[in-house]
Formats: structure tokens, C-alpha cells, sequence
């Protein structure tokens, strides 16, 4: 029996149509970097018995469409939420806000605060103290920590090139935690090394 919000799914040909769309508003790296974090979603979906690929395909696909409105930093999460809840993707928007909170803290995030209203700010800070995530979000959470514009890497490189373009806080460690316990909850789903089963890592890794 399917969720009530995937009823309201895009699909696969609509999300490729909106990062399109995207692209030509406000072209970058973010795009390749979309691209990658739904290619790794679906691989990892195909091996959980209670995951659609399709679905996790769109949701990495479009967990950052908020840029499409410019370089508004955090703001994009905002941004993209509203974006797909006018649009009636309502998981869609749930991931535009969750992906970048794998701790449940606002806090733990790199981006910068800048363009938020106070009422805004205040909303996503409820919303992601008091929601559930489930698998999905949990999933675009730990590709999000995987992918780079040019494919698919070792985590701990992904890590480190936000952290030299963002810098680091009282609460990078946290969140550097919480992405491993995410990792690893999916290693044991699938009974097997995420890397097994995701393509170029070592490539992507390890050259320039």
C-alpha cells in the first residue's frame, strides 16, 4: 500500500524537466552534484526491500532545487520547500528541508543563514526539531555526504571539501557522527558496504 505522498510524486521525466529548468535559471556545479545524489539513491534503494529507486531517484534528484531561485545559501532549503509544496510534492519538500539536518539541530548545518526572516528561520527550526525522518530522508541525507558534481566519492571526501568551502563549528563533529550512524543503518539494511554497490568511488576519489 503506497504513502499518501506518493500519490504527489514527480516523475522521473518531471524531475528531469525541473533541474532543466533549474539549470538554465541559475547553472553550477549543484547540478552535476543533484544528478549524482539521486544516482547513488537509487543504487542503494534497489537493495532495500522497502525502497523504491524511482522515488529515491527523484528526491536526490531535486533535494537542492531551491538554488534554482540563485546563491541564497541555507535559504535554498527554504526555497525549495516552498517550490515543490506549490508544485503539491510534498515529500519532495520535506526532503528540500531535511537533507541538510541529519541530527535533528539546525545548528549542526555549514550553510549560512543569510535571507532568512525571523519567521522563517523560526519554521524550519521547528520543523526539523519535531519531524520524522524516515528512510528517504535518511538516504538523501547519507548521499548528499556522497556525491560531488564530478560522481560519486569516499564520504570522508565529500566532508572535507564542505568543510574547506564552509568551514567548521562546535558542531561539525556532530553532524560528521550522525552521517556515519547513517551509513552504517544502511550497510546493515542492505548486509553489505554501501561502496559495494556505488560506481567511481575510487575514481572520484582519488584523482583530481
Amino acid at each position: 500500500m503506497k504513502n499518501c505522498w506518493e500519490q504527489s510524486m514527480p516523475t522521473i521525466k518531471e524531475a528531469k524537466h525541473l533541474l532543466d529548468e533549474a539549470k538554465i535559471l541559475f547553472p553550477g556545479p549543484w547540478i552535476e552534484h543533484s544528478i549524482n545524489v539521486g544516482k547513488a539513491a537509487e543504487l542503494i534503494a534497489r537493495s532495500c526491500k522497502d525502497l523504491n529507486p524511482d522515488i529515491a531517484l527523484v528526491l536526490g534528484m531535486l533535494h537542492d532545487i531551491g538554488n534554482r531561485y540563485g546563491n541564497t545559501y541555507m535559504k535554498h532549503i527554504l526555497l525549495g520547500h516552498n517550490f515543490a509544496m506549490e508544485k503539491g510534492y510534498a515529500k519532495v519538500a520535506k526532503v528540500c528541508l531535511t537533507h541538510s539536518f541529519n541530527c535533528h539541530d539546525i545548528r549542526a548545518t555549514f550553510g549560512k543563514w543569510d535571507y532568512f526572516s525571523k519567521d522563517e528561520y523560526d519554521f524550519v527550526k521547528n520543523y526539523i526539531q519535531s519531524v520524522e525522518y524516515d528512510d528517504y530522508d535518511k538516504l538523501i541525507q547519507l548521499c548528499d555526504a556522497l556525491a560531488l558534481p564530478s560522481g560519486i566519492c569516499l564520504m570522508e571526501k565529500r566532508m572535507i571539501d564542505v568543510a574547506l568551502r564552509h568551514g567548521l563549528h562546535e558542531h561539525t563533529i556532530d553532524q560528521w557522527k550522525a552521517t556515519f550512524e547513517t551509513k552504517s543503518y544502511f550497510e546493515k539494511k542492505i548486509g553489505r558496504p554501501i561502496y559495494s554497490i556505488l560506481p567511481g568511488v575510487v575514481e572520484n576519489t582519488f584523482t583530481l
